[in-house]
């Protein structure tokens, strides 16, 4: 199951996991209920090795405008703490995300 993430324990949760992986998303987006169980289902394939969270752009809007989240969904790649240059903004294939947490590890 994806971990919830909010203003509240988005540091907590980058500071102890070496890499994490955060799908800003809302509840009426529709690209966001496809992407929602790859997600899900990425979050427990990689539990122990990265952290994979769900942020609702409309809870932790704290995090939305600190990273600029402009459309959803949008995810995001933190590894050791810092923000990477990538990320994906629309829906994305679990192929694709599979490929990059991989290269990340």
């Amino acid at each position: 199951m994806a971990h919830l993430i909010q203003d509240s324990n988005f540091d907590e949760l980058l500071a102890n996991n070496s890499l994490v992986v955060v799908d800003f998303s809302a509840t009426w987006c529709g690209p966001c209920r496809m992407v929602t169980p790859i997600i899900e289902e990425l979050a427990g394939t990689y539990a122990g090795r990265a952290l994979i969270g769900k942020a609702d752009i409309e809870e932790a809007v704290e995090l939305t405008e600190k990273y600029g989240i402009r459309s959803v969904p949008t995810i995001l790649f933190f590894k050791n703490g810092e923000l990477l240059s990538d990320k994906f903004v629309g829906a994305v294939s679990k192929n694709t995300l599979v490929d990059k947490i991989e290269s990340l590890l």
